[in-house]
């Protein structure tokens, strides 16, 4: 997402660097055009601002889903624990019914008087005390449940409370999404209102497509190794809102999907998989790690090795290989 054109620094070995230096060398003599054409640098720039703005809107959106996932979960739990103690109200109030109604037929009189006509007044006295002390326990139970139960219809409350309003954020992002998608059908169409030459320049100084040479690393450990390995099998694939395979991804549902097919489960969204492992510099990247971009870790790619990473980047765009240093902002995580 955004201007693959604006390379940075790397930290990578010298080949890598060269390479990046003559990308971003290639991008500068792009960029140098006359003043004629300054509406079209503004077209580019346009686009390049609404990609960012997609991707981030497309993280937004897959957090309030997954948060909206997270508290349906949670309701449900809080559901069947009420219903299971409901359960268990009722059959202590059955006791307990049983229990009084036991003790009415028994005479249901005055315990003085009962004193009186027993037998045994000792036996009476243990037999009273026992039987209090029983209602009293069963009372006291019951009183606990009743709390318990007050307390999670309480939870359930705050929690459907919750839902609603995670449905309603993200019935707003999904808004904010076809607004942003209205915007780069619109960018688009201006691109291909461009002649050819510059729109295929456009695309040049935009895109890696080239299949990298893979030697030039050693994953860190064999997971990230088939991480890479179900990365590369995306390759083409479309980019596609909140997707994470298998047929279409957006850039962090593309290392959700590589990594679960390692074995490794990751969080959904690209600022969460900033802090799934440990952080490494720049130039200590091996192939498998994560590289988060921008500020915000708004977009997250897979170090493949020679200064490239296997990522999905922007609407309209598939699955493919970019420079490292694509964006500004790049952060590397070891899973």
């Amino acid at each position: 997402m955004g201007s693959h054109r604006r390379l940075v620094p790397s930290g990578f070995d010298r080949g890598a660097s060269a390479a990046l230096c003559v990308i971003s060398a290639a991008a500068a003599a792009f960029a140098v055009v006359p003043a004629s054409a300054a509406p079209h640098d503004d077209t580019r720039a346009e686009v390049d601002r609404l990609y960012e703005e997609a991707e981030k809107a497309t993280e937004a959106y897959n957090k309030a889903d997954e948060r909206a996932d997270s508290l349906r979960t949670q309701v449900s739990t809080a559901q069947d624990r009420i219903a299971r103690q409901q359960e268990r109200i009722n059959s202590m109030r059955e006791s307990l019914g049983s229990l009084a109604g036991a003790q009415y037929r028994s005479g249901g009189i005055d315990p003085s008087l009962a004193l009186l006509f027993s037998d045994d007044p000792d036996d009476y006295l243990d037999k009273a005390s026992v039987l209090d002390r029983i209602t009293s326990h069963q009372a006291g139970e019951l009183k606990d449940l009743q709390d318990a139960m007050r307390g999670l219809a309480q939870d359930r409350a705050e929690a459907t409370r919750k839902l609603g309003e995670l449905e309603k954020s993200r019935k707003a992002v999904a808004a904010h999404k076809r607004t942003v998608e209205n915007k780069l059908a619109k960018a688009r169409r201006l691109l291909n209102s461009l002649p050819l030459d510059e729109r295929a320049a456009y695309d040049r100084a935009s895109r890696s497509g080239r299949m990298p040479d893979l030697g030039g690393g050693v994953p860190a450990s064999g997971r990230a190794a088939a991480a890479i390995a179900a990365a590369r099998s995306a390759l083409g694939k479309p980019y596609v809102w909140g997707a994470n395979g298998p047929s279409g991804f957006d850039c962090s549902g593309l290392m959700q999907w590589s990594y679960a097919q390692a074995g490794v489960s990751l969080p959904r969204t690209s600022q969460a998989q900033r802090h799934a492992g440990r952080q490494v510099p720049l130039s200590q990247a091996r192939p498998g790690d994560l590289v988060t971009y921008r500020s915000d870790a708004s977009h997250v790619g897979m170090y493949v090795g020679n200064g490239q990473v296997i990522h999905a980047p922007y609407p309209g765009a598939p699955v493919r290989y970019d420079p490292v240093g694509m964006m500004p902002g790049a952060t590397v995580t070891r899973v």
